[in-house]
């Protein structure tokens, strides 16, 4: 545990749990949820879905049973060849093995229910929420059902529909019932909130001309800064809604 992020053994892991797991030196995160068996479903650009089959499979259900590979997970190899990077032709939502989800990294897990302060507290955007996470089971069958729709969860957009605004829902339920320039992604909201930008234009030249009012900027800045992360956090911003999984395509347009 700590201000970065969660990092947590794949054997303490439960199905339902969001984890993520950093890519490209920790300059973002790819969020998954563990529907049991040492598999996760997870969200992405179509084209950019993680090495696997890309047939249509339509064989399986909503509550098919994930069959155990017996190989090893921490020898990196895929842990199930059969399912691993199943998805519908148009749909960005993947189920993938342990193994390949985390690639080469480590794996992280996200925090739910955490109170005010400690999640504005996080040197990170993306690992935690003030929102209660649902019950296991309905996490799950929310995953499973959109990896088996045909529209998944729409469109993939890096900013406004990631795979943590999915992994969010799929805990949740909730969604944001506007369009906003962002949607309930913790990393995104982080960066478009930082503080280092409006500090650059303001700050700065406040600084150099006085200690005390640069001083008292920072402040500001900083201080705004957290606050934006917090009202733009799910747990906390008034424009989101419950939307049953079935509703997901009407209630968004696809």
């Amino acid at each position: 545990m700590g201000y970065l992020s969660h990092r947590v053994d794949p054997n303490e892991l439960k199905p339902g749990d969001h984890i993520y797991t950093w890519r490209a030196a920790f300059t973002y995160a790819h969020h998954g949820i563990h529907v049991g068996e040492d598999m996760v479903v997870h969200f992405t650009a179509p084209e950019t879905a993680s090495s696997g089959s890309r047939w249509n499979f339509t064989s399986i259900d909503i509550g098919f049973s994930l069959q155990k590979s017996g190989q090893n997970r921490d020898s990196g190899s895929c842990l199930c060849t059969y399912y691993c990077g199943f998805r519908q032709s148009e749909s960005g939502v993947t189920i993938s093995c342990l193994n390949c989800f985390i690639g080469t990294g480590s794996l992280y897990l996200y925090q739910y229910g955490v109170n005010k302060c400690a999640h504005v507290s996080k040197l990170r955007g993306g690992t935690s929420t003030t929102a209660p996470s649902d019950p296991p089971q309905d996490v799950i069958d929310r995953a499973m059902y959109l990896l088996n729709s045909e529209a998944g969860f729409g469109k993939y957009n890096v900013v406004r529909n990631n795979c943590e605004d999915f992994a969010l829902y799929c805990k949740t339920g909730l969604l944001v019932h506007v369009k906003p320039a962002t949607g309930s992604s913790g990393q995104v909201n982080f960066l478009v909130n930082a503080p280092w930008k409006p500090a650059l234009v303001s700050v700065l030249p406040k600084v150099v001309c006085s200690t005390t009012m640069g001083a008292l900027a920072v402040g500001v800045t900083v201080g705004t800064h957290y606050w934006n992360r917090y009202k733009t956090d799910i747990g906390v911003r008034d424009d989101v809604v419950k939307v049953k999984v079935e509703d997901v395509g009407s209630f968004r347009g696809f």
